[in-house]
């Protein structure tokens, strides 16, 4: 008989990714209809909590965020630990500071798609998650989403950049 010890990391890590990455799509389907309007709403929470972890893991693992590439790398690092193997994605260093994160494969859209959820609910989870984990890490730099899977595109690209500078004052001292 086999117990947990005989079956490789790796394999463990690739079939419990796959159910977490199930849980978003299966929520949904049973969920939305009972809760109404206030589901995006309450689901927003979750993922925005789940960027408190994504934090977590990213200062105990001491990753780089001094610069849009060293951000863009450890946001990588912090999503591929969460969403599991299946997650594929590729950094690229765009001028002196700015990078582009291309999303080739992401096991949500995936799942979504076989429990037949919503696909524009799984682009508003990503994006609660990207821009709370990415604005809590460093806040001097802001991620956008150019292209995104889950609405009909080929693959992601999220553009992570500095912060405007007229905008961060404006912020600071309030509108005129």
């Amino acid at each position: 008989m086999r117990d947990l010890r005989s079956i490789p990391d790796d394999v463990k890590w690739k079939i419990s990714a796959k159910g977490a990455a199930r849980l978003p799509a299966m929520y949904e389907v049973v969920f939305s209809p009972l809760a109404g309007d206030r589901y995006d709403e309450l689901e927003q929470e979750i993922w925005v909590e789940l960027s408190k972890f994504g934090f977590d893991i990213a200062r105990s693992l001491q990753l780089p965020i001094s610069s849009a590439g060293d951000l863009a790398q450890s946001m990588s690092i912090v999503r591929a630990i969460l969403f599991g193997p299946d997650y594929k994605d590729e950094v690229m260093e765009v001028g002196d500071n700015g990078s582009v994160v291309i999303v080739k494969h992401c096991p949500f859209v995936v799942e979504a798609a076989g429990m037949g959820a919503s696909p524009d609910r799984a682009f508003k989870r990503c994006l609660a998650f990207t821009l709370s984990t990415q604005k809590s890490l460093n806040p001097e730099y802001k991620s956008r989403f150019v292209r995104a899977m889950c609405m009909g595109d080929r693959q992601c690209e999220i553009k992570v950049d500095k912060e405007d500078e007229g905008k961060k004052k404006e912020t600071k001292k309030g509108p005129s």
